[in-house]
Formats: C-alpha cells, sequence, structure tokens
C-alpha cells in the first residue's frame, strides 16, 4: 500500500484538497438543511409559514442536494489514492475528473427529477396541512373556524370573488363566532400542482382556460380549464360554473333550505384531517349529526 507521502507534491496536495472539500461540501449541505428547518419552526403564524414553505423549501433543498453532488465528485477523485501505479499525473487523472464531474452532475440531476416530480405530493401534504391549521383570534385568544366556499362569500367583496370565480386567487376566510372578527388569507389559486389521475403525482397544471359559457347580459357562466401532466404528460378538461350569487342571496338561502329528513335511517359522517387522517362517525338522525358537528373539537379529537 502506498502512503500519501510516497506521491508526488501536486498529488498529495490535490488529494488533501479532494478530502477537505467533499467534508466542507457534505457539512454544508447538513448546515444548509438545518438553517432551513430553523427558519421554518421561528415562524410562529401558519399563513408566512405556508408562504416561505412554499416559495423557498425546493430552493433551499436544490442548495442541499448541490452540496451533496459535489461532495461525491470530490469523493470520486480519491479513487486509486492507494494505488502505487498512480503516483504519477497521467490520463487516467484526468479521466478520473471526468467521472468525478460526471458523479456530480448525475447526483444534481436525480436531486432535479426528485424535487420536479417526486417532492411535490409531500409539499402539497405539508401545505395543506399549515393551511387548515386551525387558526386562533389573536385578539381574544378564542379558536377560529374556517368557512365554507358559499359562506366566505358574504365576506369577500366583489373584486375578490371575482378572483375566485376565474381561480386565479383563492381566499380562506377565518371567523372568531363569539366576538365575530374575521381573518381573511389569500392563497394563489394554482400555487401547487393538482394530482395527476394517470401517474399519481402532483404534477397536473392548468395549461389553458377559457369562457364556454355566457350569461344573457355576457358575463361568463361556465369556464373549461385544460390540465396537462408535466410527468406522463397526460391531458384533461374540467368545466367550471361562474356563480353570479350575491351576499345576499346567500343569506336567503340559508333561511329558505328545507330538509326532507323523513326517509333518513342513518348519517355517516366522515372527517379528513392532515393531524389525525380519516375519522368516522354514524348517528340515527340529522339532529344528532348536527349537534355532534356543533360540538366537534378537532384538536381535542386528535388528541384521543
Amino acid at each position: 500500500m502506498q502512503t500519501i507521502s510516497e506521491l508526488s507534491p501536486f498529488l498529495q496536495a490535490w488529494y488533501t484538497a479532494m478530502i477537505i472539500g467533499a467534508i466542507l461540501m457534505f457539512t454544508l449541505g447538513v448546515l444548509i438543511y438545518l438553517l432551513h428547518q430553523l427558519r421554518v419552526a421561528l415562524i410562529k403564524d401558519f399563513k408566512a409559514k405556508y408562504d416561505y414553505i412554499n416559495s423557498q423549501e425546493v430552493q433551499w433543498y436544490k442548495w442541499v442536494f448541490y452540496c451533496i453532488g459535489a461532495g461525491v465528485g470530490l469523493m470520486i477523485n480519491l479513487y486509486g489514492s492507494g494505488e502505487r501505479v498512480l503516483n504519477v499525473v497521467g490520463v487516467w487523472f484526468f479521466v478520473r475528473i471526468f467521472f468525478g464531474i460526471a458523479g456530480g452532475v448525475l447526483v444534481g440531476y436525480v436531486a432535479k427529477l426528485v424535487l420536479q416530480f417526486y417532492y411535490p405530493t409531500k409539499l402539497n401534504a405539508k401545505l395543506k396541512k399549515w393551511r387548515y391549521m386551525p387558526r386562533v383570534n389573536p385578539k381574544t385568544g378564542n379558536r377560529m373556524r374556517l368557512l365554507t366556499e358559499e359562506e366566505e362569500d358574504v365576506h369577500l367583496d366583489e373584486g375578490k370573488k371575482s378572483e375566485e370565480d376565474i381561480f386565479s386567487i383563492d381566499y380562506d376566510v377565518w371567523i372568531d363566532e363569539k366576538s365575530s372578527d374575521i381573518h381573511i388569507e389569500k392563497y394563489q389559486g394554482h400555487l401547487t400542482a393538482l394530482r395527476c389521475n394517470n401517474c399519481g403525482f402532483f404534477t397536473m397544471k392548468v395549461t389553458q382556460e377559457e369562457i364556454s359559457q355566457q350569461y344573457d347580459d355576457g358575463s361568463p357562466k361556465e369556464m373549461i380549464k385544460h390540465y396537462r401532466c408535466e410527468y406522463c404528460k397526460n391531458v384533461r378538461a374540467t368545466a367550471f360554473p361562474i356563480s353570479r350569487k350575491e351576499s345576499e342571496d346567500y343569506k336567503a338561502l340559508r333561511g329558505s333550505v328545507k330538509r326532507n329528513t323523513k326517509n333518513i335511517d342513518a348519517v355517516r359522517i366522515e372527517i379528513h384531517s392532515v393531524l389525525s387522517g380519516k375519522r368516522f362517525y354514524e348517528f340515527s338522525s340529522l339532529e344528532q349529526a348536527q349537534k355532534f358537528l356543533e360540538e366537534f373539537d378537532l384538536d381535542k379529537s386528535a388528541k384521543s
């Protein structure tokens, strides 16, 4: 076995630089990852945490993989450092540099594919967790409730409702039912890709939107959205109705709805939560189910 002292001065310096460089790159990658996790942990506001993760996490992870790729490339350049026949710089030296660069690029390319096609599935679940995490009114300390699509329209002006109608912007409205305080959060309509029914990845994105039907006054009545999967290239089109209801329409709708419960034998409720998964509840009447929903506490349920 050849010792490093038997190598040429250049190769001694080269191998030492490769060892130190590889250690630095791997250490830097770990530090970047830990710094990102620390920054996420320090953000207390759920909406701000959502925005930061959505806009920054993939970029931070790219740098982590770049550091790992560079470290792998440097480690490849240590191959043969203990071989006696490789004690003088020759063609083998430049071939090894080429393989080192190729190895580092390969790691970076695989990382790109992972972040582009596989990681959006994980990112989507993480974003949903923070988007729908129960809010607390900072003024009163009361827990707030997320309104449904119909309920929230009462609290949105015409401009915001128009943005939602064409799916460019999505608004979440949280209400403190004890104090009537309202908190509105704004999200991009296509911030994350949809799940592709063909390949299962969250890589289905909108490529085109068109108005397919109009009301008599020319206002849009139905929109068709065209989707294309960036991974498997699957395409689909979905039609969405565009509502023209105003705030007063929804208020009147609440009082005018009559329930026909004569033929209901049982009511089954399925609750999906990013915190506790799926839970099922069954009741013998609609009134029991209504009372359960009014008293249901997701936090307590998740702990039980």
